[in-house]
């Protein structure tokens, strides 16, 4: 028995389920007719459910080849399978193990509405991916709505074989921190592969045992890379979503209000953008053709040659929102001396269709933080809106 515990807190082609001491393991696989024999789909759905103890990667890693011998080439845009996770925890070494082989695999996880994933299983379900290739990877990470992951921090298994006998209580101190050392090496080094926020682990490790922090809120689903299923339809104004999208693109910097946005039509946006190019082109004594040009069409009321010379900026390489719908611009970000300006265009249509650019004082700077790639609508919402309620 391990040292570090988190505590328990279309046709079918396949079904089976593997049982052992810990999780028990199910696979149903499913076949998708395509236009042609040759192009059918297959999906396999995975299930763990139960307490994850040593052994159960293992036997998931031997599920996963059997099926990766059996199936055609992974679909592009598809993962090679989806696992469901419901486990109240288990075993800290074992959910990175099954994180790390999900990774391998391309396995996206998800958690049913039904269904708790605390937790080692919710370190296991941080490994869900959508496609890698190299060191790169897309992660795939789902819970629907009323569906429950949450984090805790491990603690030591005193029962364990595994651990050593001491001569005194200091000799026990020693052998004790030493082994909470290496736990939480193992869970930043995880959270560094899986592209999560070192930060997020840090403050888990802070905190007791008995302290729970749950996948709910808006910022949450965001620092995770989580997506929600079954999420209603956000009902707001423009000028909130315009600011939610932008202190979700500056995390670290202190969020602003609404009351920091300033709307500007589509036309009047491009002008706006295109003055600030001139300035800096300005700001740093470059001279050229480039300046003469915005110069001549900012000082016409030509919207074709504006919208002309605009795009032709953006595919050169320019950063410059694009017109997706009326623009905004958001101020308010600052870190001492250090400030940045937001602007960002959205579809009134589609909302979850936006562009966004960040200004600071030496020109522009990629978002500080980006939307899971699957539910970019994420960065529409306050950080701490509650998505997932608690049961």
């Amino acid at each position: 028995m391990r040292l570090l515990y988190l505590l328990i807190g279309g046709s079918l082609l396949g079904l089976f389920a593997v049982t052992g001491q810990g999780a028990t393991l199910s696979v149903d696989s499913k076949t998708i007719p395509g236009l042609t024999a040759k192009s059918s789909i297959v999906t396999h759905t995975l299930r763990l459910s139960g307490p994850i103890e040593e052994g159960d990667a293992d036997r998931l890693r031997v599920i996963l080849a059997r099926l990766k011998t059996t199936s055609p080439p992974q679909a592009p845009g598809r993962p090679f399978a989806t696992i469901e996770l419901s486990s109240a925890g288990g075993d800290v070494y074992e959910g990175l193990k099954i994180g790390y082989l999900l990774r391998e695999y391309s396995v996206a996880s998800v958690v049913r509405a039904k269904d708790l994933c605390l937790s080692a299983c919710a370190l296991a379900f941080l490994g869900g991916t959508l496609s890698r290739a190299g060191p790169t990877f897309v992660p795939s990470r789902s819970i629907e709505i009323r569906g429950q992951v949450g984090f805790h921090n491990f603690s030591l298994n005193t029962n364990s074989d595994q651990v050593p006998s001491t001569q005194s209580s200091r000799d026990g101190l020693v052998v004790g921190f030493g082994m909470a050392r290496g736990g939480a090496s193992a869970l930043v080094r995880y959270a560094a592969t899986m592209g999560i926020d070192t930060s997020f682990i840090a403050r888990l490790l802070a905190r007791s045992v008995e302290q729970w922090e749950y996948i709910d809120v808006a910022g949450t689903f965001i620092t995770l890379q989580v997506c929600p299923i079954g999420l209603d339809r956000l009902r707001t104004t423009p000028v909130s979503i315009a600011t939610n999208i932008c202190n979700n693109a500056t995390a670290g910097f202190n969020p602003v209000t609404p009351l920091q946005s300033r709307q500007f039509s589509p036309r009047e946006g491009k002008r706006h953008m295109l003055e600030e190019v001139q300035q800096n082109i300005e700001a740093f004594s470059m001279k050229g053709p480039l300046l003469a040009q915005l110069k001549a069409v900012l000082a016409t009321r030509d919207d074709q040659l504006l919208d002309a010379v605009y795009n032709d900026l953006r595919s050169a390489g320019i950063p410059l929102p694009a017109p997706l719908g009326s623009f905004f611009i958001v101020t308010g970000y600052s870190a001492g001396p250090y400030s940045i300006e937001c602007h960002v265009s959205f579809s009134r249509d589609d909302p979850g269709r936006f562009d966004v650019i960040l200004q600071g004082p030496e020109g522009a700077l990629k978002p500080l933080q980006s939307p899971p790639p699957a539910c970019p609508g994420l960065f529409l919402y306050d950080q701490n809106d509650v998505l997932n309620p608690q049961r």
